[in-house]
């Protein structure tokens, strides 16, 4: 692979990370009006959806998929949800700060996992590069005041760690490494919305919109962290991997907190 290439791979890993890192921004607004996790979930990624669908049917790209790519999609789609399920779990079960940081340890597990079932090399520099990265996320998201934790909240942030980590090795390691980035998006979204409109619907069905301005935030939320970010995700794997890109994460935290800083006062942050 061509120095290009990795640096391409680099900038799009910054990009992910720094859009992920914007979902507070559109998001807590939507609370303070009454909006709950799974109805705001589910409008993400339905106006995703049909924003990547949009995109796809005006570059008349095909929607086409083989049936033995169809698991791996599957696949996509429950891991991001429960990633998304256990991290917000966590968040009412601990502190943010470290929820965050403990989410953050997901770098760690796709270091493992690519080590233990593909056979991976482990790298001194990718390894030093984690555990820095990690100590950094620990800094910005923990401060004096912030030791409220458990153990149940502990091990269900772990778990969502484990469930992005396992998104990132899917999209890295399965059959669908040759499907165009936008197709499996797409779809991985689609599932996505279907199992949180059901897990809404269970809990009492999807809230409506409250006013023109959520709209704007939701529409926001689907295209900015959502759509560009996993876009860039999906191409940041294909060029430098699934370990690299996973250290990169570390900028979403810090992407957070200069949300925080400049834009909602501490104690917003704290309820999400």
């Amino acid at each position: 692979m061509s120095s290009l290439q990795y640096i391409k791979g680099f900038l799009y890993a910054l990009v992910t990370s720094a859009t992920f890192g914007l979902i507070p921004l559109f998001t807590l607004p939507l609370m303070m009006k009454g909006m709950g996790y799974d109805s705001i979930l589910f409008y993400r990624f339905s106006i995703a959806s049909v924003g990547l669908a949009v995109l796809m049917l005006f570059r008349k790209e095909s929607f086409s998929i083989k049936k033995d790519e169809i698991p791996f999609l599957f696949l996509l789609g429950i891991f991001y949800t429960t990633s998304a399920l256990f991290l917000f779990r966590g968040y009412t079960l601990m502190s943010a700060g470290i929820a965050t940081t403990l989410h953050f340890t997901y770098p760690v597990f796709v270091t493992l996992f690519m080590v233990l079932f593909f056979r991976e090399k482990s790298y001194l520099l990718t390894n030093t590069a984690i555990l820095l990265a990690l100590t950094g996320v620990g800094i910005l998201s923990i401060n004096d005041s912030d030791t409220h934790f458990n153990l149940t909240g502990i091990f269900i942030v772990l778990l969502s760690a484990v469930g992005y980590a396992l998104y990132i090795i899917t999209v890295n390691k399965s059959r669908l490494q040759t499907m165009s980035g936008r197709k499996l998006t797409l779809y991985a979204f689609i599932i996505s919305s279907f199992l949180f409109l059901g897990k809404a619907i269970a809990e009492g069905g999807i809230q409506t919109i409250p006013d023109s301005e959520s709209v704007r935030n939701l529409f926001l939320l689907a295209m900015v962290p959502t759509i560009v970010s996993n876009m860039t995700l999906i191409y940041a794997i294909r060029y430098i991997g699934g370990s690299l890109t996973s250290v990169m994460g570390a900028m979403e935290p810090v992407t957070a907190v200069c949300v925080e800083g400049y834009v909602f006062s501490g104690n917003l942050l704290h309820g999400i």
